[in-house]
């Protein structure tokens, strides 16, 4: 089943060089999470031909406006476009009010609930479904600024076609599926679970890591993820305007990727001082070999 990542944008503060501010889609199975929504990032969403309305989750990491002034403008089309589908909008509290006051202020009235869910910067689970659960991560950033991070539940058996029975009925498939043995209706053991599965897949992971200064108690949180996204601002040349900005660098970036045990590492959020990126994949390659930019239009999607 689909485990994917679209990139929408990639820049911090302002547009440059044809980036967007920050967001992402994220699919996983037939559920899909947007991530952040700065400026333009409807546009984005039409550009790649991503449904909006097919987004259930809107989750801001927190205030500074390359990550949410294109949330309002999004809504809106949403409701233009005939949504009656719920929407859960997860960000910091004062979102709400930016939200509703200038919805009042416009007299713009959604046909559509939205559901809004207060984040703390603590470490918690946010979402539960049956196949996955998103939980936040604390950040260390110039205002309270959450990480999120995703993980599918252990999956289900996988039928052994080769071994699989041809009269078996659609119930007695799904006892398989299930881990359950297959009777015949006088409850006489016909087959066990292990003859006619295979192990279930490994369950993926995502870890976005937003703006943030280099902080290695995030580790614990992201640790062993398949897809680890984490802001790389700076190079590694300017690592005391991180510090004072509290973002990260590249090899600081690959630094936390590494400990925490990572799979692949995207970077992004590049400051509008550089144009070309080229340096940013080389420095993080030099101490995480498996890194990737998290530019525009670019998909990850992860193997089964």
């Amino acid at each position: 089943m689909p485990f994917s990542l679209k990139i929408l944008g990639s820049s911090s503060a302002t547009p440059a060089y044809g980036r967007f501010p920050t967001s992402q889609l994220l699919q996983i199975e037939q559920e899909f999470f947007l991530i952040d929504c700065g400026e333009g990032t409807q546009f984005q969403l039409l550009r790649y031909r991503c449904k909006p309305n097919r987004i259930g989750h809107i989750l801001i990491s927190h205030l500074h406006g390359d990550h949410f002034y294109g949330l309002v403008g999004l809504l809106a089309t949403m409701n233009l476009g005939g949504r009656t589908e719920p929407l859960h909008l997860h960000g910091p509290p004062p979102l709400e009010e930016v939200i509703t006051g200038q919805f009042r202020c416009s007299e713009t009235w959604l046909h559509y609930p939205v559901h809004f869910h207060p984040l703390e910067p603590v470490a918690s689970v946010i979402f539960e479904s049956e196949t996955v659960t998103v939980s936040t991560v604390p950040l260390q950033h110039g205002l309270a600024c959450t990480g999120f991070v995703f993980r599918e539940k252990p999956r289900k058996r996988r039928l052994n076609k080769d071994a699989l029975p041809e009269n078996l009925s659609p119930h007695q498939l799904r006892r398989l599926k299930d881990g359950k043995d297959v009777h015949d209706e006088h409850g006489n053991l016909l087959y066990t679970n292990h003859q006619l599965t295979l192990p279930p897949r490994p369950s993926l992971s995502y870890a976005y890591c937003s703006d943030t200064a280099y902080h290695e108690p995030i580790v614990e949180h992201i640790r062993n993820v398949d897809l680890l996204y984490h802001e790389a601002t700076f190079l590694a040349s300017e690592a005391a305007r991180a510090a004072d900005t509290r973002h990260s660098t590249t090899v600081q970036a690959a630094a936390i990727a590494q400990l925490a045990g990572a799979k692949r590492l995207l970077i992004g959020h590049f400051s509008a001082r550089y144009k070309d990126l080229q340096p940013f994949l080389d420095e993080a390659r030099s101490v995480f070999p498996a890194t990737d930019l998290a530019t525009e239009g670019s998909t990850f999607s992860l193997a089964e």
